[in-house]
């Protein structure tokens, strides 16, 4: 009787202590909370706008009923805004593929002062404001009336602020020691610096390259500060018409003109999700080593 008694208060107390959370459990509990209540408090004024742009009356709300005519009448007035901000985007990508890449390769390369020195002078824009930069552009170069009534004025503002994206991006890949055996290797073989960078730095690049493009296309397509300052009545993108229709029109066109910018902008946040976060490559090495392990335990006795 006794024995019977003693194994099942063991068995009662583990029951007990099952039933209790630990701290870890609360823990858990807790950030899942925070993060949930942060995504809300982003999420909500969000799905708001949407809404606001498809319903007939928003101050009624969705009794009011639903209607595509706010976003009919945004195209129809800003449709040359968003062809724009198209053209600026492309152009401000293809400078920056074409000069940034190699500046990237050369920092990750280069060891000496000067070339960390230079990094930091091409991170600066970051770090100012985009009105600063924009002033700084218009101090140097708004004396040239054709230029600084052009869209180049613009490319060229949007360049130097995103153009440390893609030097960033690309130079974390290019350290890589991997690629440095490799172009060693191709070296000794007899291949010249052309064939090498085209043979095997471009492609072992590519995550990085991937990654710069696409947050140049994004924050080229959505950059407003410096915009504003460099825009002219003819060359108004994006970004600076969705301030106009928001200070100056009713609060359906303004919401509309947003969720024209959210069709435009989230495939390439999306894509920059799904590409992008692997630019230093670091998650296929992750792969590559858990598929030689497995290849290995598959292979020993």
């Amino acid at each position: 009787m006794n024995s019977i008694t003693a194994t099942s208060q063991p068995a009662g107390e583990r029951r007990s202590r099952v039933r209790m959370p630990d701290a870890r459990a609360w823990l858990a509990a807790g950030q899942w909370f925070v993060t949930l209540s942060l995504c809300a408090f982003l999420i909500v004024p969000v799905a708001m706008s949407i809404l606001a742009g498809l319903t007939v009356n928003y101050f009624k709300g969705i009794a009011s009923g639903f209607t595509l005519r706010w976003l009919g009448e945004v195209w129809t007035q800003y449709h040359g805004s968003v062809f724009l901000s198209l053209e600026v985007a492309a152009a401000t990508l293809f400078i920056t593929l074409f000069t940034g890449v190699p500046a990237g390769y050369v920092l990750a390369r280069s060891k000496t002062r000067l070339s960390r020195v230079i990094e930091e002078f091409l991170v600066l824009p970051i770090a100012l404001p985009g009105l600063a930069s924009a002033l700084a552009l218009l101090v140097v170069y708004g004396g040239f009336t054709m230029f600084r009534m052009s869209v180049a004025f613009i490319v060229v503002g949007h360049v130097v602020f995103t153009l440390p994206f893609m030097v960033r991006a690309v130079a974390a890949v290019c350290a890589s020691s991997d690629l440095r055996t490799l172009e060693e290797g191709a070296a000794s073989l007899g291949a010249s610096f052309m064939q090498r960078f085209v043979t095997i730095v471009l492609p072992n690049a590519r995550p990085g390259i991937v990654a710069g493009a696409l947050a140049v296309l994004t924050l080229s397509i959505g950059e407003f500060n410096l915009t504003w300052m460099l825009h002219t009545p003819d060359t108004k993108t994006l970004p600076v018409g969705l301030a106009d229709t928001y200070a100056s029109l009713r609060i359906e066109i303004g919401s509309a003109y947003t969720i024209l910018f959210f069709i435009m902008t989230m495939p390439l946040l999306v894509a920059m999700q799904w590409l992008g976060v692997d630019a230093t490559g670091q998650r296929n090495a992750a792969k590559k080593r858990g598929a030689v392990s497995v290849s290995k335990s598959k292979t020993t006795p």
